[in-house]
């Protein structure tokens, strides 16, 4: 019975002994930040429903996983889904996590016997001297083709005893897992980048507008300026003065139509088309419209929602677990090994027939190697700092991005308001000055300047109305893009943790 617990007890130790925790640090994903605003105190927008000029945000409310259907746009939503079907950067990203999955699965077979089947078989001739029998005189020389047959299986095994391939399979999950959250950055930058292409098309549309109406707005006063000079009421250069103002406004066409034909080209290759066949959609700023209210993440639920920051925490994790693994490498490593088979011959002179088999066992420890293993130790050690400070600046670059995103809201809405107000002045003007000028009581300078301020904040408002949709797509990306309320996010998931 003592007999018995011993061995008992001397069995657990050993299975203890070989499944017992790996060396090396154990990882913790960073703590989130204490910081409970994005903006300073004076510019806060934590507290429930706070209004930003127009807008209201909305603290700690979930943001859509299509979150580009709140500009209320059939046209971009078409095109996003077009983007997501058929875009090769995120279809690459995609094969990347199943690269990384493969690879993740592969590393796991080095914690199971590696067995090994051998079949050797070989025929020969050799050469036989002849015989006399003594009894007869006649003489022989008997066979002389053999055939030889060995089957042998082999298995090794090294026991995983400090822990060294659980840190490589470690490291390998942390691998898929920052490819995981690499794939959902590409699927965020898509996103926003076809939405921010087709608000762009729709400003340069917008200033094309404002420029052929300002166009043909000079052109009716040219009309007057040359009938006022047939009579003799202004002089030849006004006429010309007005000539050269048409001229420079149609001048400013042409970049204006090359900008949205490279924004049509632009959405042809987000959307995995050639320029040739761009998508069918053609954006205005009528076509978009902005949400009710924009969700406001809590400042310290953004390093779970960014993807890079999750990616860039998957790769401190990858780097902490190549300290155990480069420890693992120092310490002795023992490798168990067996050998069974048998031999069939029909040659018995030159092969013995009859079954073998082997064991053994081998253990190692590197005795002086130039100090070659503790380097590999402290450079995988100070990969791990690398990375810490990699992860740090990421994590403060997206409350930068937030902080950014809202700044800019505000003094959008600041700036559609004076753009809309001088917009409206300038037009009042040019259309009392043009009755001034019917009747003859306005001189050509001054119908020149109101003109360039027509125009001028004309396509000021068209680019304010297109930065304030453009910063609330920046603001949804800054904010992660709602990615994890993505069914398909969730499968992702899941199967990266594999």
């Amino acid at each position: 019975m003592t007999t018995h617990l011993c061995r008992l007890s001397l069995g657990s130790s050993v299975l203890m002994f070989l499944s017992g925790c790996a060396v090396g640090p154990d990882f913790h994903p960073p703590s989130a930040p204490s910081v409970s605003s994005f903006l300073p105190t004076a510019h806060d927008d934590r507290a429930g429903s706070a209004p930003l000029d127009g807008l209201k945000l909305v603290s700690g409310a979930e943001i859509p996983a299509q979150w580009w259907g709140l500009l209320r746009s059939e046209g971009l939503n078409q095109l996003v889904r077009e983007a997501i079907a058929h875009n090769s950067d995120l279809t690459a990203a995609e094969a990347a996590v199943r690269v990384a999955r493969a690879n993740a699965l592969a590393q796991r077979g080095a914690l199971f016997p590696s067995v090994d089947a051998m079949l050797d078989a070989n025929r020969q001739k050799i050469a036989v001297a002849p015989t006399v029998d003594p009894s007869t005189g006649e003489t022989s020389t008997g066979p002389s083709r053999y055939s030889v047959v060995t089957r042998q299986v082999s298995v090794s095994f090294a026991p995983d005893i400090w822990g060294g391939t659980r840190r490589q399979i470690e490291s390998a999950d942390a691998e898929v897992e920052l490819q995981a959250f690499q794939r959902e950055g590409v699927y965020l930058t898509l996103a926003s980048n076809v939405a921010l292409a087709a608000i762009e098309e729709a400003r340069l549309r917008g200033q094309i507008d404002a420029t052929n109406r300002v166009i043909a707005l000079q052109t009716k006063l040219l009309s007057i300026l040359r009938r006022q000079f047939e009579i003799g009421h202004v002089a030849s250069s006004d006429v010309m003065t007005q000539e050269t103002a048409l001229a420079q406004s149609r001048l400013a066409l042409p970049p204006l139509v090359q900008s949205l034909a490279t924004q049509r080209h632009l959405l042809a290759f987000l959307t995995g088309r050639f320029p040739a066949d761009p998508p069918s959609p053609t954006f205005r700023l009528a076509s978009f419209g902005l949400p009710r209210a924009l969700p406001l993440s809590v400042p310290g639920d953004l390093i779970r929602q960014r993807p890079d920051v999750r990616a860039a925490e998957a790769s401190l994790h990858e780097a902490n677990a190549q300290i155990g693994a480069a420890i693992a490498d120092r310490l002795p490593q023992i490798t168990l090994s067996a050998n069974i088979g048998k031999t069939s011959s029909n040659a018995p002179d030159l092969s013995p027939s009859g079954a073998m088999w082997q064991v053994g066992s081998h253990l190692a420890q590197k005795v002086f190697d130039a100090g070659t293993l503790a380097y590999k130790q402290r450079a995988a050690e100070e990969g791990a700092s690398r990375s810490f400070a990699q992860y740090r600046s990421v994590v403060l670059a997206a409350f930068q991005n937030v902080a950014d995103a809202l700044s800019a809201l505000r003094s959008d809405s600041q700036a559609i308001a004076a753009a809309t107000a001088a917009e409206s002045s300038a037009r009042r003007n040019v259309e009392l000055i043009q009755r001034q000028l019917e009747q003859g009581l306005v001189n050509v300078p001054i119908v020149i300047e109101a003109q360039r301020a027509y125009l001028d904040t004309t396509t000021a408002l068209v680019d304010a109305r297109a930065s304030r949709f453009a910063d609330t797509v920046a603001l949804f990306q800054a904010l992660g893009g709602g990615w994890w309320n993505r069914r398909d996010a969730k499968s992702h998931a899941a199967a990266a943790s594999l």
